[in-house]
């Protein structure tokens, strides 16, 4: 998502959609060659529905697909269609069920996958209300019905298994809520009483005291050299943290709960006006990002389905100027082959996105444009896909490695095209034939 502030936009927030590949885009002629649609078509393997109820026998391809991996990043083409949430329900449904995944992880905040996280595990809270107080501003299209009806499976879940629970996560840092704040201080309260008043002293004036959209506002329109000494302050209080040592699952939470308080001020940290510190801020985010999903799955030992939009899970970045790397890819690396990447596209359908007058509304596309990567895609016989792209037919893989047209759609509308090679970005490919925007919630 963008940020947007007079003097002030810096894109530091929910993906925007540039996952491409290096390579020279494609030249001008026929994309759409019967091989290249075969070969394609003799690899793709038909789904039922994109809907989480009923038989998810027709997924048991893609969970193939994903082998041993431990961490599945799973993408978004827009950031606010029906469809691509309501089918992370249904993939993570059925990877609970028949590979052990027991984490589902959202580009959002670290407390608010704790607060849901609660919920989920005990009860705790109404999501519904959890959803209203955290999903403002930047994460508005986070607050849907389709997000919704996933934390009450899982809750539901949950009730039926209570010794082998699945869990929320969050791995973003814009927002992190005074409940953060307060595992902290009171991990310090309880094990190193002499720092508790230090560590006071650093965090005033950080814990948030105002609604999370109204806080991310007035955190950008804080000079630099506060923010700057904001970060300062975060980082101090978690080196105190470290440095007065513990050992055990309160003294590790508690240094990650601190870390995320530090990710928040250091992810504003950066002076918008200068391009070289734009690109130092998006590639801090999705490094601390692939960092926070790689702690948890080392720390809870589950298996991780990771939702986020395609730039973020894939593995090539488009603009390396702006974007230098990729969430995914900092998960390949740390993780190898038990990373596996899962990209969506669409042919035409419907989203929500913010227009260029500033209000959010629903937008609607036709068929994909001749040439674009989504006309070809469109040609298999089957409506909707999973195809794994390493081990297509020899026929697509010179198709799947060129760069061509490819909607990736972020939260402002309209955007162009992005020139995209598939086979470079992800593992795996989900083709849908048409999406619908997503059911935003009021409250």
């Amino acid at each position: 998502m963008k940020w947007h502030r007079s003097g002030f936009v810096l894109a530091l927030l929910v993906s925007l959609g540039i996952v491409a590949s290096g390579t020279t885009p494609a030249s001008a002629g026929p994309t759409t060659d019967r091989e290249v649609v075969e070969a394609l078509q003799r690899g793709a393997h038909p789904l039922r529905t994109v809907e989480p109820r009923g038989d998810t026998r027709d997924l048991r391809p893609l969970a193939r697909m994903i082998g041993d991996a431990r961490v599945v990043g799973l993408g978004e083409a827009t950031h606010s269609s029906h469809d691509f949430f309501a089918m992370k329900h249904r993939v993570f449904r059925h990877l609970v069920e028949e590979k052990g995944f027991r984490t589902f992880a959202l580009e959002a905040s670290w407390s608010t996958g704790l607060r849901l996280n609660d919920y989920v595990l005990y009860g705790k809270g109404d999501p519904q209300r959890i959803m209203r107080d955290e999903f403002q501003r930047d994460y508005r299209l986070w607050n849907n019905s389709e997000y919704l009806e996933l934390v009450e499976w899982m809750r539901a879940y949950n009730r039926q298994h209570p010794e082998d629970p699945v869990r929320f996560m969050g791995d973003d840092f814009a927002y992190n809520g005074p409940e953060l704040y307060d595992m902290v201080t009171d991990y310090v309260a309880r094990n190193h009483p002499g720092l508790l008043d230090r560590v006071n002293r650093l965090y005033r004036g950080l814990r948030p005291t105002v609604q999370a959209g109204e806080y991310i506002e007035r955190y950008l329109n804080r000079p630099l050299a506060e923010r700057r000494g904001m970060a300062v302050r975060t980082g101090e209080a978690l080196e105190l943290i470290k440095g007065a040592g513990g050992t055990g699952p309160a003294y590790d939470w508690a240094v990650q709960h601190a870390t995320a308080v530090d990710q928040t001020a250091r992810g504003y940290d950066f002076d918008a006006e200068d391009p070289e510190q734009v690109a130092a801020c998006m590639l801090y985010r999705d490094r601390i990002m692939a960092d926070n999903v790689a702690w948890w799955q080392r720390h809870t030992g589950t298996k991780v389905l990771l939702s986020a939009h395609n730039a973020h899970v894939g593995y090539v970045t488009h603009e390396p100027e702006r974007y230098p790397k990729m969430q995914g890819a900092f998960l390949r690396d740390e993780l190898g082959s038990a990373y596996a990447s899962v990209g969506f596209t669409f042919d035409r359908g419907s989203f929500n996105a913010t227009g260029p007058d500033g209000r959010l509304q629903r937008f609607t596309v036709g068929p994909a444009a001749p040439g674009s990567n989504e006309a070809t895609l469109d040609r298999v016989r089957h409506r909707d896909y999973v195809l794994d792209l390493r081990t297509t037919p020899a026929a697509a893989r010179t198709w799947l490695s060129t760069a061509r047209p490819t909607r990736s759609i972020g939260t402002d509308y309209p955007e162009a095209d992005r020139d995209i090679a598939l086979a470079p970005s992800r593992d795996i490919l989900i083709h849908l034939h048409r999406v619908e925007a997503s059911r935003l919630r009021d409250g």
